[in-house]
């Protein structure tokens, strides 16, 4: 039996690596992050390959593929540190969609790259003391907080009681809300009697959704952080003290190893929880959330220690680093941090009320 990724989730890892690195150069994630430039020429791209339409029907104008093969792409979006939308136009918003059943005729709009739907999930995850959501009469009134894709034409809007609305960018007051990750565009938006349209009142569609997207974020981190181990590497074995490269001193290899132990686990850990979501489904939510939480504590440590590697370079904008540092800050605090992840995994299994 073997246990890995298929040839054909090889060769689209490949594709969009090859894309990435040829399109989206250190550069242009720098113009991105400082508003120079947006990130819709890198995401006409991708969706050129087909990653908007991942996990739509085909039916529907997608690609029809699965939560393992998203996962993938995350992987090698992360560690390019790439600015998309990926995470709420292409992994939230269509399992949304499909799973209810309803505005099924915005899926071959998303897969085509023609409109983006971004996500207001917070209030539905953890209760904020300065925001709130209410729906009287199909109207939304309140404020989402961090909700992902500033430029999105749509968004979907979660309540406190996991029902998923969905309403129109232009009829909500949306304002920039910038994280420390500035590859990706967070924002707060204020709903003033909003029309909405109800997409389904079943809790297990959010969910769905929710799971799904912690494991794509888990896979983002892993690409994240498996780039500074890399770089980390790479910097120790041209760095030079005492006349000698770093890389020879024992507590650089060390720091190395001891990166690379942590993390190496951790990619068993999100295929599988990728493969869980469609076919393993009586352990698909558990998995979620053990595998969001690890890989926010593994990448924090990761990222931590490779910066340390590099010394003083190491958190220059000459490098870059930082942005894979951040990346991994933000996929950690998005979604559910890991203490309310495992407070939720807990209850699954029983353990907390």
């Amino acid at each position: 039996m073997r246990f890995g990724l298929s040839e054909e989730q090889t060769l689209l890892a490949d594709s969009v690596t090859r894309f990435l690195a040829d399109n989206v150069p250190l550069d242009e994630v720098r113009k991105v992050a400082s508003g120079e430039s947006s990130d819709a020429a890198v995401w006409q791209g991708l969706t050129e390959l087909g990653v908007p339409g991942l996990l739509i029907p085909e039916d529907h104008g997608g690609v029809g593929l699965g939560s393992l093969d998203a996962v993938v792409v995350a992987d090698c979006l992360g560690a390019n540190v790439t600015p998309s939308p990926f995470l709420s136009s292409a992994v939230i918003a269509p399992t949304v969609l499909v799973a209810a059943g309803q505005r099924e005729d915005l899926l071959g709009s998303l897969a085509g790259g023609e409109i983006r739907i971004g996500t207001a999930f917070g209030e539905a995850i953890g209760a904020r003391v300065d925001a709130d959501v209410k729906v009287s009469g199909g109207k939304l009134s309140g404020k989402s907080l961090f909700a992902l894709d500033t430029h999105a034409d749509h968004f979907l809007v979660a309540t406190k009681g996991k029902h998923v609305y969905l309403v129109n960018a232009s009829d909500c007051e949306v304002t920039d809300l910038p994280t420390v990750d500035r590859t990706r565009t967070t924002c707060e938006i204020k709903y003033n009697n909003v029309a909405a349209e109800l997409i389904s009142d079943n809790p297990d569609v959010f969910t769905e959704a929710l799971d799904r997207a912690r494991v794509v974020m888990a896979a983002d981190t892993l690409g994240a952080a498996q780039h500074m181990i890399d770089e980390a590497v790479a910097y120790a074995k041209v760095r030079e003290q005492f006349n000698r490269p770093i890389a020879t001193f024992q507590a650089v290899k060390h720091m190395c190893a001891q990166m690379t132990a942590d993390l190496e686990p951790c990619r068993s850990m999100v295929w599988y929880a990728g493969h869980a979501l469609d076919n393993v489904p009586e352990e698909a939510r558990l998995l979620a959330c053990h595998t969001k939480a690890h890989l926010a504590e593994v990448g924090r440590s990761v990222s931590k220690t490779a910066t340390e590697v590099h010394g003083g370079m190491g958190f220059t904008d000459l490098l870059g680093l930082h942005y894979w540092f951040k990346r991994c800050g933000f996929n950690r605090q998005m979604l559910g941090v890991p203490e309310l992840v495992r407070e939720e995994a807990a209850r699954i299994q029983g353990l907390a009320a």
